[in-house]
């Protein structure tokens, strides 16, 4: 009789930790936990699916040490992985940096072409002109 109420309190007092709030915001934040998991891996995934350039790159010791952390961590399977994904994801929050670069480098190409078309032309002209003289020079 002495274990049927020693398992009769084991049980409520189990059903009372059950119900205890910060146990349901454990349960909570484990899943949060698993679906930041999830989130990541695929962010992961997506910015390691496409690379097909080889880099060679120098990095400072804490850099590397970083880079390290993430691999023994298991995010990645190497430091080349973890950089690679560091890199798109600082290129991602850098967005409107690139795209002002870009504009401004559009704007850069344009001159450049109008200068081209500028020394072509004065080329032209000239060799137009250098051709007038040597002719009015053999007759």
């Amino acid at each position: 009789m002495k274990d049927n109420k020693k398992e009769e309190n084991e049980g409520s007092a189990e059903k009372n930790k059950k119900r205890h709030p910060l146990d349901e915001l454990g349960a909570h934040v484990e899943k949060i936990a698993i679906k930041t998991a999830e989130s990541l891996r695929k962010v992961v995934d997506k910015a390691l699916s496409s690379r097909n350039t080889v880099l060679t790159i120098r990095v400072n010791d804490e850099c590397n040490e970083k880079l390290n952390m993430l691999v023994e961590a298991g995010l990645f399977k190497s430091r080349s992985e973890s950089a690679a994904f560091l890199i798109q994801e600082g290129i991602s929050v850098q967005k409107d940096i690139f795209t002002k670069i870009t504009g401004k480098l559009k704007k850069m190409e344009k001159i450049r072409e109008e200068l081209k078309t500028i020394v072509i032309d004065e080329m032209d002209k000239s060799a137009k002109e250098s051709s007038k003289k040597t002719a009015g020079k053999k007759k």
